[in-house]
């Protein structure tokens, strides 16, 4: 029986670089089955909310999610098509998967030195890490409250860890390591947080259950510094929802932008959805600027974590580097120095460049060059 997978384009830029990222998925997947559904404001058109129940239906009877980016216009969030959106489609989606761990990797593509903030010479000592983000805890889902005391505007957010999600990000962590380089550095601000104290008392006791890992603690405002004086120390790095969300997004920036980052996240389960880490970019939807890249190695991650095909994952990462070497670029990435493709055009390449020989032509060049 054919594995699904469900697809939920949403809004903005998402229906353009989704449909780029299918026709990828056709050269490399044949296999695979995609159905296609409704989340955000376009859900919100047709139902009149932004998660409906043909969607959550959708996703119970999949593999896997290919999800791509929701929300709108900022100067129309009074919309009720945008109002809440975000949270209704995004947090509820996790909610409705139970998804409590995030994956996003940084990749350091030779090609794409230039638009680093990164020396080249330092860019070129960087080799691929990933951050991981619990999902299910923190203050993103306690208690909020808007109140007055003395006169005076007051609100509060409550940050709740148990020791159950600490220790299922905790072991997911480990064992990634264990398969790649064995180190792992646990990021929290244990000096001053309740939380984060339970936090890294949780990911050390561990420690003794994987011996092969060796272990690092950091304080999250060291962390943010040696992320940019020092990213090569890294391979996987976890920590909690509201750190990982911004430490993240810092990374991204290594690369060259959000655009180019893609993500996972898993439930207890396994069970993955996949999605680029940047937004709808509503200004620019419709328009084929679009830059693919992230959702394509979301397909990647995919087909390498969900349906275990490396081999299709890999070739899917040395297409885009084969495009990248090529000189094709999209708005974004162009910084002024290469000419601009449209998403459509970047697109053609990358599939052309899934052709193998052509691709290890490429990819010689980019070796012979770097």
């Amino acid at each position: 029986m054919k594995k699904q997978v469900a697809v939920l384009a949403g809004d903005g830029i998402g229906p353009e670089v989704m449909a780029a990222t299918l026709k990828v998925a056709a050269q490399v997947a044949p296999d695979l089955t995609f159905e296609h559904g409704l989340i955000g404001g376009h859900a919100h058109d047709e139902t009149g909310e932004h998660f409906p129940k043909s969607t959550q239906d959708l996703l119970d009877r999949s593999d896997a999610v290919l999800f791509g980016s929701v929300g709108g216009p900022s100067d129309a969030q009074h919309l009720p098509k945008w109002q809440g959106c975000e949270v209704n489609s995004i947090l509820a989606l996790r909610a409705h998967l139970n998804l409590n761990i995030n994956m996003r990797p940084v990749y350091f593509d030779p090609s794409l030195a230039d638009i680093s903030p990164l020396k080249e010479a330092h860019y070129k000592r960087c080799t691929d890490f990933v951050i991981l983000r619990e999902l299910s805890g923190g203050c993103y889902f306690g208690e909020k409250k808007d109140y007055q005391k003395d006169q005076l505007r007051v609100s509060e957010d409550q940050a709740i860890y148990d020791e159950a999600q600490v220790e299922s990000i905790a072991r997911f962590a480990y064992q990634l390591a264990a398969k790649r380089s064995g180190s792992l550095t646990s990021v929290d601000k244990a000096n001053v947080l309740a939380t984060s104290a339970l936090w890294r008392t949780v990911v050390d006791e561990l420690a003794s259950e994987y011996p092969e890992v060796t272990l690092t603690q950091q304080l999250v405002d060291n962390c943010a510094m040696q992320l940019l004086l020092k990213p090569e120390q890294y391979d996987v790095l976890v920590t909690d929802n509201l750190f990982g969300d911004i430490l993240s997004d810092a990374a991204s920036g290594l690369m060259g932008g959000l655009g180019l980052m893609p993500s996972a996240s898993f439930n207890d389960q396994g069970f993955g959805l996949y999605e680029p880490a940047g937004g709808s970019a509503p200004d620019i939807a419709g328009q084929d600027r679009a830059n693919p890249m992230a959702q394509m190695l979301s397909l990647a991650l995919m087909l390498e974590h969900s349906f275990d095909d490396v081999q299709a994952a890999e070739k899917i990462r040395q297409a885009i580097s084969a495009t990248l070497a090529s000189g094709h670029r999209t708005q974004d990435i162009a910084q002024g120095h290469w000419p601009v493709f449209t998403c459509s055009a970047f697109t053609e390449q990358v599939i052309d460049a899934l052709d193998e020989e052509k691709r290890n032509q490429a990819m010689a060049s980019i070796r012979s060059g770097y």
